[in-house]
């Protein structure tokens, strides 16, 4: 039972994760590109695009 509910709070935090990553890509895209079509293509990179950013600028 408690691997179980460990299992579930990692997948959980995962998920979580990925979602604040593309949006967060999204949002530093749209801000630096004012395009939609970057923001969303940045949004799929997710992390990717938040790492490269906090490399890059």
């Amino acid at each position: 039972m408690v691997k179980r509910n460990k299992k579930a709070v990692v997948e959980s935090s995962v998920k979580s994760g990925i979602t604040f990553g593309s949006a967060l890509a999204m949002v530093i895209s749209y801000a630096n590109w004012h395009s939609v079509g970057w923001a969303i293509f940045h949004g799929l990179l997710s992390w990717v695009y938040v790492i490269y950013y906090l490399l890059r600028y």
